[in-house]
């Protein structure tokens, strides 16, 4: 529809039979199919680019807290579901993770107990895991890696330029709407002033 009218705006200039109202409806298609081809793309890459370099920061920061030790496995956390306690890495891991109590040591070399999940198949009590821990030597979350922060903001990018996209559409149906509503109620009046006198004699019908 949108482009029917963008090509007919030419031919609809030199056109007798044209309303103006045709010609700007076309006018609207034209810049909004401009704003959804040119704009919104812009604005998804923009918004992409600024979230992808939060993201690689935030993983530089986390990789420079975060450190992987090993863990000695005290006993299963039978209390505690089966699956993957870290969003972050359930994008790249494996999703079902065992909860475990275990035991690691502190970077300042004091011993640390805690509960922590690991996707090791192997977690009978004496079993060693890998941790990741912060710099306190607390269990923390797995880092986020650069290739999952890359994607988030891809897929936040694409978000964005979708729904200015959607947005574009919506304004065009509503300025569209607006204008036919305009073009109804001019309709009507002039219909009531000529209507009740319609093919009477001497009216010049």
């Amino acid at each position: 529809m949108a482009v029917r009218a963008v090509l007919g705006i030419r031919r609809w200039r030199r056109n007798p039979l044209c309303r103006p109202t045709d010609r700007h409806e076309a006018w609207v298609a034209l810049v909004a199919l401009l704003l959804m081809l040119v704009a919104a793309p812009t604005l998804g890459r923009l918004c992409g680019t600024l979230t992808d370099d939060a993201l690689q920061r935030a993983v530089r920061a986390q990789h420079a807290q975060r450190h992987l030790t090993t863990a000695v496995v005290i006993r299963e956390d039978s209390g505690a579901p089966r699956f993957a306690h870290d969003p972050e890495s359930a994008v790249a891991e494996d999703t079902t993770r065992t909860s475990v109590v275990a035991r690691w040591k502190a970077p300042d070399g004091t011993d640390r107990t805690g509960r922590v999940a690991t996707a090791s198949r192997v977690t009978a009590p004496g079993a060693r895991i890998r941790i990741w821990t912060d710099e306190t030597g607390r269990a923390a979350l797995r880092p986020m890696d650069a290739s999952t922060a890359h994607t988030h903001a891809v897929l936040a990018g694409v978000g964005v330029t979708l729904l200015a996209a959607g947005l574009v559409e919506s304004a065009r149906r509503l300025v569209v709407w607006r204008m036919m509503q305009r073009r109804y109620t001019r309709l009507a009046e002039a219909w009531a002033e000529t209507g009740p006198d319609w093919g009477r004699t001497g009216t010049g019908s």
